[in-house]
């Protein structure tokens, strides 16, 4: 048996030597499945998710490559340049992208209700806008106006689903797709 030596700066305090091998294979295994998730989602949801552009261009290449052996050491890469990122995060972003997250459909019925809401009368609007003070209250008013007349007029709901799209992106919680360090550095 061969004898691994251990140098003081691989072990810490508590006498940890950090993860073993095959954590860090399941972990790196773990990130290219999510890239090969990611490779089969549309390019709107991708934006959507907010992954670095270094991630974006190898998905992008992955969907180029027709050759099995390509295909997986392009996952390969992708899981390499993840490596920093959260896992837990990262699924959590493309289940709220494809509509699976439970926080996602809540969200949604949230938004439409918000939606109708406003369009039914001025008080919803006002309360909307009392609570959200970072929001560009010219720009809701305007879509607000625009899909009453829409609606009046029986046209397409074109500024109704706008309003929507405004509303979700105000409301949806960012998530972080980093790994936070356990110690702050000061």
């Amino acid at each position: 048996m061969r004898q691994e030596q251990i140098y003081e700066d691989d072990v810490d305090e508590n006498g940890y030597r950090g993860p073993s091998k095959s954590q860090l294979k399941r972990e790196q295994n773990a990130l290219q499945d999510l890239g090969r998730e990611m490779t089969k989602l549309g390019d709107e949801q991708l934006k959507r998710i907010g992954l670095p552009d270094e991630v974006l261009v190898e998905i992008v290449e992955f969907r180029r490559m027709r050759s099995f052996g390509a295909q997986r050491r392009q996952l390969q890469l992708i899981g390499k340049k993840m490596r920093n990122m959260d896992p837990v995060a990262v699924r959590e972003a493309i289940d709220r992208v494809t509509g699976e997250s439970r926080a996602a459909v809540a969200l949604l019925h949230r938004c439409e209700t918000l939606r109708d809401q406003m369009l039914a009368g001025d008080e919803a609007l006002t309360k909307f806008i009392s609570e959200h003070p970072e929001a560009d209250i010219p720009r809701l008013r305007t879509l607000v106006r625009t899909a009453r007349k829409e609606r009046e007029a029986q046209k397409p709901p074109k500024s109704a689903r706008e309003l929507y799209r405004y509303l979700h992106d105000l409301l949806e919680e960012p998530i972080s797709l980093f790994a936070e360090d356990d110690e702050n550095e000061e």
